[in-house]
């Protein structure tokens, strides 16, 4: 009996086991990196405005910082662009970068979506690269920023 189980319990973790190898060797790391683009838009003017000027009244821009938040985005909005979003508004919004957050009034509702577009615009300011912007939104030090500063 002893027996039995031991080698029934042998059998489900080899199962398990074979079961997390197989899923592994199939699961592409490279879908779990939100939407963005590689490069810069070829014309920043083909694309969705960012909102800007009398667009940025009303009761969605109740804090200054909203209003602040898409001032700067609208400065680096090619940056933007090239940038993922990690509240995942690619997969809920379908939007498709960090850019499309300033497009509409998303990123008025969601700190991680302005976090990151304040961080962007500071950190281009600081001389930074999309990609460097990119590797730094990953490791998530955008949420140093806070935005009732602002």
């Amino acid at each position: 009996m002893k027996t039995m189980r031991t080698r029934n319990w042998t059998v489900a973790v080899l199962l398990a086991l074979a079961t997390a190898i197989s899923y592994a060797q199939w699961s592409n790391p490279a879908e779990d990196v939100p939407a963005y683009h590689a490069s810069a838009p070829l014309k920043v003017s083909s694309l969705p405005p960012v909102l800007s000027g009398s667009k940025l009244t009303g009761p969605n821009f109740q804090y200054s910082w909203q209003v602040h938040v898409y001032q700067k985005a609208a400065q680096v909005s090619s940056v933007l662009y090239q940038l993922p979003c990690n509240c995942r508004c690619d997969r809920a919004l379908g939007h498709t970068s960090l850019r499309s957050c300033f497009e509409g009034l998303h990123g008025t509702e969601c700190s991680t979506c302005a976090k990151e577009g304040l961080y962007a615009y500071q950190q281009t300011k600081l001389g930074k690269s999309p990609a460097q912007i990119r590797a730094a939104i990953a490791h998530h030090d955008y949420e140093s920023i806070v935005l009732e500063n602002q």
